[in-house]
């Protein structure tokens, strides 16, 4: 048997002892983990072409993957998960500046990383449903599953619009939720009433661009789906693609 002494001084050797980079590998785990929630969950329902998962299990998905993500992470970096929200932190002063570009490039490779554990979990399913081909547009594209695209009908100007109203209402949402001076919420569900705070904003603000509310979130994957294979499609602002992005 393993001795308590060895077992000890491995602990020591593996003990990560830098504050700064004991928080960016808990937001590289914090949102690999969310990302690969969120992404799964929209790879069930594209390629079982709704007959496993919908709407509302998508949205699920996301909202419970924030809860998790923020109880792996808050006690260590406060589970920011999102460049947002670690932009309104430096504007107010909670959140040292230089720590923003680290932040935000970690959360970026978090969320890279977890497109493609899903593009490798999902990948027979995205092979069969696409019939071997990695389309952007059309009846049989994969693309959603990783990135969100416009809906048919929206203007270049109403999705900028939608996004920053949405992304806006999570970081209020947060900072409220975690501000003193309001109603407390009771301790240990900090991450429930965020879950429910991103539900709500999926169910309500969701049919224009797939309800990203985060850029980490949504340029991770998009650069992996330009690198596995998609294409640069991937960045174009497409009017009259086949459907809609399914939610997150």
């Amino acid at each position: 048997m393993v001795s308590a002494a060895f077992l000890k001084r491995a602990q020591a050797l593996l003990r990560i002892r830098n504050q700064l980079a004991r928080e960016c590998l808990a937001e590289l785990l914090a949102v690999f983990v969310l990302i690969l929630i969120t992404l799964s969950g929209s790879a069930q329902t594209v390629t079982s072409s709704g007959t496993k998962g919908n709407l509302l299990t998508s949205y699920l998905s996301g909202a419970l993957a924030v809860m998790v993500a923020i109880h792996m992470a808050g006690g260590v970096s406060g589970a920011h998960l999102n460049p947002a929200f670690s932009l309104a932190l430096c504007l107010l002063a909670q959140f040292p500046w230089w720590k923003f570009p680290i932040f935000l490039t970690v959360q970026t490779l978090g969320a890279f990383l977890s497109a493609g554990a899903v593009y490798a979990l999902y990948y027979d399913a995205i092979q069969y449903y696409g019939n071997g081909t990695l389309a952007v547009s059309g009846p049989r594209e994969t693309a959603s599953i990783f990135a969100t695209y416009p809906a048919d009908y929206l203007s270049l100007q109403n999705g900028f619009l939608d996004q920053v109203m949405g992304t806006g209402l999570l970081v209020a949402g947060v900072l409220a939720i975690g501000d003193p001076r309001n109603n407390s919420v009771p301790r240990g569900l900090e991450p429930v009433a965020v879950a429910l705070l991103v539900f709500s904003i999926e169910l309500s603000m969701g049919s224009n661009c797939g309800c990203p509310i985060n850029p980490a979130r949504d340029l991770g994957p998009r650069l992996f789906t330009y690198v596995a294979g998609w294409g640069s499609e991937v960045f174009r602002w497409v009017r009259g693609r086949a459907r809609a992005a399914p939610p997150r």
